[in-house]
């Protein structure tokens, strides 16, 4: 619990559908690991999407029977309501009316499901966008009712659905996890990093998601964070992740591509690599994903031109790439020669949101 959340007891509610719209993210500096309530392990820094977003309609009936009912694209998912219902009971601290009537959340997704973009984060971004709203709606007084504080809670209310979505609420490079090199940064919620301290370069950057596999993963997220805190490397990884503010902080001011390129394929790889070394070990990497890498590799090497990935906790891969005069090159070398190892041709082609 934490006191600057706790909401007003004083309240009025009423019938009310809210619609919101969150994007996803994608992580630089990689959260892989977490403590109780959802506090992560080390702190991560990632990049908002433009695109790839999650939308959401939820409708309050109040003085009705707590109850939820949750559709995605059309279809209800009974498990998903199971989970919105238990999460909605451990946050009634932050807001006391939560418990009040029955929601209906209807949700669609900009993207295809298992597609590598964090949905999660997307939806339970919206779903804290929303809340939010209907706080607004239902306050008697107007105390703490301003943007910046709203925004904050729902970024501190999305971390207790999904710890990324925390990150989702805000535009840019987002940083979550309390480290010394951001002025203000939490491990309750996240916060924006320094628009002035980012070279021009970072800020046009392309986003192209390979879909090297549309199924389900092997090891959730969930069970991936857990494996952690058994994992032997898992103290020094952390320690790496925040050691690895230092310089990415002088490569974003500096415009240090190369030195952003080292970092972030090194991180991406890292997350795996903790995957491999966990008891039991696993592997979300498919032949596919290998044989990207590879072949970005080699085609930096001969060409010099900056494609580069990371990855999240799956098989597809984030193809990352700023837009120059470069650009034209490296799309068709995507198109003509990676598209190949994907599972169906699938790609999603995304920009970061500044």
């Amino acid at each position: 619990m934490t006191q600057e959340f706790i909401g007003n007891t004083n309240f009025s509610v009423h019938n009310k559908v809210v619609k919101t719209t969150c994007p996803s993210n994608i992580a630089l500096i990689k959260y892989w690991g977490k403590y109780a309530d959802q506090m992560p392990a080390n702190p991560s820094i990632s990049y908002t999407l433009n695109y790839c977003h999650t939308q959401t309609e939820m409708e309050f009936w109040a003085d009705e029977k707590f109850e939820v009912q949750t559709f995605l694209s059309g279809s209800e998912e009974k498990g998903f309501a199971e989970k919105i219902e238990k999460y909605f009971r451990n946050i009634e601290v932050y807001l006391p009316w939560i418990l009040k009537g029955k929601y209906i959340i209807k949700t669609e997704n900009s993207f295809p499901h298992s597609s590598g973009i964090a949905s999660s984060a997307s939806g339970f971004g919206a779903i804290a966008q929303g809340l939010m709203d209907l706080d607004k709606t239902f306050r008697t007084s107007s105390e703490g009712d301003s943007l910046d504080k709203d925004i904050q809670k729902a970024s501190f209310l999305a971390r207790l659905g999904s710890g990324s979505a925390c990150r989702s609420l805000y535009n840019g490079l987002i940083v979550w996890g309390k480290t010394d090199e951001v002025v203000g940064s939490s491990d309750l919620f996240a916060v924006p990093y320094p628009e002035e301290e980012i070279h021009p370069i970072f800020k046009n950057f392309n986003d192209w998601v390979l879909l090297i596999h549309e199924g389900q993963k092997s090891v959730s997220s969930s069970v991936g964070h857990g494996l952690m805190k058994t994992n032997p490397y898992a103290e020094r990884r952390f320690q790496e992740a925040r050691e690895n503010f230092a310089p990415l902080k002088e490569i974003l001011k500096s415009g240090d591509i190369q030195g952003f390129i080292r970092l972030v394929e090194h991180e991406a790889l890292t997350l795996h690599a903790m995957m491999m070394m966990s008891e039991p070990a696993f592997i979300l990497m498919k032949t596919g994903t290998l044989e990207v890498i590879n072949s970005v590799w080699k085609y930096r090497e001969e060409t010099g031109n900056p494609l580069f990935f990371t990855l999240d906790a799956g098989a597809n891969v984030h193809l990352l790439f700023p837009e120059n005069e470069q650009s034209a090159a490296i799309q068709e070398f995507i198109t003509t020669q990676l598209l190949p190892f994907t599972q169906k041709g699938g790609v999603v082609k995304d920009v970061m949101r500044f």
